[in-house]
């Protein structure tokens, strides 16, 4: 079955429909990854995009269980150069095709990739339609003519609290979209997880008592969020936070710094970021539309510490004064390097440093 791609600059595309039939309306994206599609897919904060994938073959190794990034994928569309039929894995347990048949994901194949993903660089992400349906390309003009939604959080986190007990520090995620790998990580760790809604206030964290806060990745424009940049103020202070990708943005707002859309964002697993207290190079996993302007953390209490190495954009913040810090990129991966991996880390020591501090200070007023 033929399928049919039309950006909103007029530009469209003619290829072969797998996974779901029907129109489909979303941002179209690339990420330069050259493996992890299932991670891609399941990701949240890929939700209301149309996702280029740049590897030419994709669906080689199939779908499993053990690679989702969340229960479901959250994509509006998928792009690709060449769809693998047949996969060819252990660990395979359905083809992509069918996959996406029964989440009702689009996807089209047989595009020319590389010249979409240079379009996107050299005009920005834009909005794309994908339909399986023979309607004229004038029609297909006024359906594109649409709003897209604004509530991707809102749609993407748990609409309910939930734990991953542990014996160690207690950490509570707020969950503006996040991926599986931040919760595994800080259970490998032996922690104590609370998992919160996007719009949990900090009257209801302050009754978890935890150790520490962590601002998960999540989709859209941290702006869209005012609640939970008004949380984060809050909490801001009085308990150790660690911000990554999205929660990284809102604790920058929080601060009183701002935020803006890049012209394409970064999304792929090999994205070269320097920590700029050691001089080294890490190799990162990111999906990310809007960056910190640096030039706003005048008087905000943050300082950089990493920037990218590609386009020079703010991918760390540390606050010099409470106990905070925060990364643009995702050092949990899936898929990607587990090089920033020490960042988690560096969270449970900051966790430690503030009670042992905070115990110090109940005993002089003893």
């Amino acid at each position: 079955m033929k399928a049919r791609l039309l950006l909103e600059d007029g530009t469209w595309m003619e290829g072969v429909s797998f996974g779901a039939t029907g129109e489909t309306v979303g941002e179209v994206v690339f990420t330069t990854g050259m493996s992890g599609y299932q991670e891609v897919l399941t990701d949240p904060s890929y939700c209301g995009q149309i996702v280029t994938m740049t590897f030419p073959l994709i669906g080689n190794y199939g779908i499993n269980r053990d690679d989702m990034e969340t229960l479901r994928p959250f994509v509006r569309g998928f792009i690709v150069r060449e769809h693998a039929e047949y996969p060819s894995n252990w660990r395979c347990e359905t083809r992509i095709d069918d996959w996406l048949k029964e989440w009702g994901i689009i996807g089209i194949a047989g595009v020319d990739t590389r010249m979409l993903t240079r379009k996107i660089r050299v005009h920005g992400t834009m909005k794309g339609l994908i339909t399986t349906e023979d309607e004229p390309i004038e029609v297909l003009k006024e359906r594109l003519n649409v709003l897209l939604r604004r509530d991707q959080v809102a749609q993407v986190s748990t609409k309910s609290i939930y734990t991953a007990p542990g014996y160690g520090k207690r950490v509570v995620l707020m969950d503006f979209g996040a991926k599986y790998g931040i919760q595994r990580e800080l259970v490998r760790r032996n922690c104590d997880v609370i998992v919160v809604p996007w719009n949990t206030t900090a009257e209801e964290i302050d009754r978890f008592h935890p150790d520490g806060i962590l601002l998960s990745n999540g989709p859209g424009d941290p702006k869209d969020v005012p609640e939970a940049v008004e949380t984060v103020r809050r909490l801001l202070g009085r308990y150790p936070i660690f911000g990554i990708c999205l929660g990284h943005q809102l604790l920058a707002l929080a601060c009183g710094a701002d935020t803006v859309k890049m012209k394409f964002g970064h999304r792929g697993c090999n994205h070269p970021v320097k920590e700029l207290a050691t001089g080294k190079t890490v190799i990162t996993s990111q999906n990310h539309g809007y960056t910190v302007r640096a030039e706003s953390l005048a008087g905000t209490g943050l300082e950089v510490t990493h920037i990218a190495l590609n386009d020079g954009t703010v991918e760390g913040l540390r606050h010099t004064i409470f106990p905070a810090f925060s990364v643009q990129y995702h050092p949990e991966a899936a898929p990607g390097p587990v090089d920033p991996n020490y960042l988690f880390d560096q969270f449970i020591d900051l966790m430690e440093t503030h009670r042992q501090h905070a115990s110090k200070e109940v005993k002089q007023h003893a």
